[in-house]
């Protein structure tokens, strides 16, 4: 994945992000009227979320909405894409990515279209699982990068080619892979640290490493996590005690609060 703005073809399509950006999705209804949309969870199990889901817009008509694309890509968060194949072909494929299998017995919406995710899906994929993935798809590239690169205003340019391997099509459901589950998960503990960096103004870099220590310490529940996360704005110089003994996560951590308090660190 290449963070260098590249000037490739020209994008296609929009896969618009309309969650991040619902203003943007009322300007392509106003100002793009005459571009082609297509509201992405239309006719999926997910229909009744039509309107507030992700917008397919067809760029080819629009050269100036390309042009803001680029321009302010903040404004349009989403998705642009190169593709030979035809409109209901490509609609199909993305709407397959749409829901995944998570192990045996867990489903799950795959929001790929939101630049955060794709900085970490994509990155989780190796030349085969990419080439299924993308499919129709020959170019994709988006503005972004993770809540990491976020935190420290290093977003930029992403894009990915097709690497065109003979590959069986995307099922339906299709499952993930260890590795790139494990990107989402990182995706989610990476935000995580970036709103609690925001909230409390604590350096990022500070933050990610005390979310891990709070990992490794065992405190795996969220609101367990959390506490910890406080616990160790409150006594930032404190050392973990790694033989906490207790049967539950909270109540480990509840002794080792008993401990910082009473200066036992």
């Amino acid at each position: 994945m290449s963070a260098a703005v590249l000037p490739g073809s020209t994008p296609q399509w929009l896969l618009l992000d309309v969650p991040s950006a619902p203003a943007a999705a009322r300007l392509v209804h106003g100002q793009f009227a005459k571009a082609r949309c297509f509201a992405l969870f239309e006719g999926t199990e997910l229909h009744g979320l039509r309107e507030h889901g992700p917008l397919l817009v067809d760029l080819r008509q629009s050269p100036a909405l390309v042009s803001l694309c680029h321009l302010d890509p903040r404004s349009w968060p989403g998705l642009l894409l190169v593709s030979s194949s035809p409109a209901e072909q490509l609609l199909a494929h993305l709407r397959r990515m749409l829901t995944v299998t998570l192990g045996l017995h867990h489903k799950a919406l795959l929001s790929y279209y939101n630049p955060h995710i794709a900085s970490y899906f994509f990155d989780g994929c190796d030349p085969r699982e990419l080439s299924c993935w993308l499919g129709p798809i020959s170019l994709l590239r988006w503005f972004g990068g993770t809540w990491a690169d976020r935190a420290i205003g290093s977003q930029g340019w992403q894009q990915l080619s097709n690497p065109g391997l003979p590959v069986a099509a995307l099922e339906t459901e299709h499952s993930l892979s260890d590795r790139q589950q494990s990107q989402l998960q990182r995706c989610l503990l990476e935000r995580h640290a970036w709103q609690w960096s925001r909230a409390t103004g604590r350096d990022y870099r500070r933050l990610w490493e005390d979310l891990q220590q709070g990992l490794t310490l065992g405190f795996t529940e969220r609101t367990v996590l959390d506490d910890w996360l406080w616990l160790r704005l409150q006594y930032p110089e404190a050392r973990p005690v790694p033989d906490l003994v207790g049967g539950s996560q909270r109540e480990r951590l509840d002794q080792l609060r008993r401990r910082w308090q009473d200066g036992q660190d």
